[in-house]
């Protein structure tokens, strides 16, 4: 595992958008695995200023995402498939067909998530994009969650909704279930770059890092892959 501990947030978005450049340019069909949230918007933002300078191409790059909320269709202002349109997909040459997220809306969840666990087996991820909760989840697999675990409709943790309710009106609008993809599913990308930023991750980040590999700390697993970049600012980094 390599941990890289840099002054602030923007200089972690930097670093992992060059991270994920470098992949796009060696391997211009690669499968790119994203996440959401607050903490890879710097990312994101990087890779738009790179191709909109001619630096990347991902015109034939498929990406695959973690998770969506139960409930929202992809129109829907908080869902995931809004968000990558708005902070990515809009703004660079991927092909639409090629961008994959679970389907929050669908009538029937169990053959949803059967159909993404059929699509992430066909699509193995050469770099998968990573942020941790406070509590130590990677996507929505909230601590608890079995390291075999696969795609699946999870409830959320109380933490996690309070976390996410800084982006709703009010907090009972956050959506208390999710699709997410399952810890093995993340575990068979070939890389992991995990981003944590602020003091509220500090603990999260200990665990992680220091602490036994536990269910009780998801992230944790990451310490048995064998190809894992962690890209931490000063503030998540406090408590190593």
């Amino acid at each position: 595992m390599k941990i890289v501990t840099v002054e602030n947030y923007e200089e972690m978005s930097a670093l992992a958008a060059k991270i994920i450049g470098q992949s796009v340019q060696s391997n211009p069909t690669a499968t790119l695995g994203l996440a959401t949230g607050s903490t890879v918007l710097g990312t994101y933002a990087n890779l738009r200023q790179a191709y909109a300078s001619g630096q990347l191409s991902f015109k034939d790059i498929r990406t695959i995402n973690l998770d969506e909320y139960v409930g929202l269709g992809c129109d829907h202002e908080h869902s995931y498939a809004y968000y990558m349109l708005s902070n990515l997909f809009d703004h660079i040459d991927i092909d639409r067909a090629n961008t994959f997220i679970p389907r929050g809306d669908a009538t029937d969840l169990e053959a949803e998530c059967q159909r993404y666990g059929d699509l992430l087996a066909k699509l193995p991820r050469d770099i998968q994009l990573l942020g941790i909760g406070s509590d130590g989840h990677i996507a929505f697999n909230e601590p608890g969650s079995p390291f075999d675990s696969r795609t699946r409709v999870v409830q959320l943790a109380t933490s996690t909704i309070k976390d996410n309710s800084r982006l709703f009106s009010r907090i009972e609008d956050v959506p208390t279930r999710a699709i997410t993809v399952g810890i093995a599913d993340i575990m068979c990308a070939k890389k992991l770059l995990l981003l944590a930023s602020g003091l509220n991750k500090a603990k999260a980040v200990k665990a992680m890092l220091q602490g036994a590999v536990d269910t009780c700390c998801p992230a944790s697993i990451l310490q048995t892959h064998t190809d894992v970049t962690v890209i931490l600012d000063k503030q998540a980094a406090s408590l190593l």
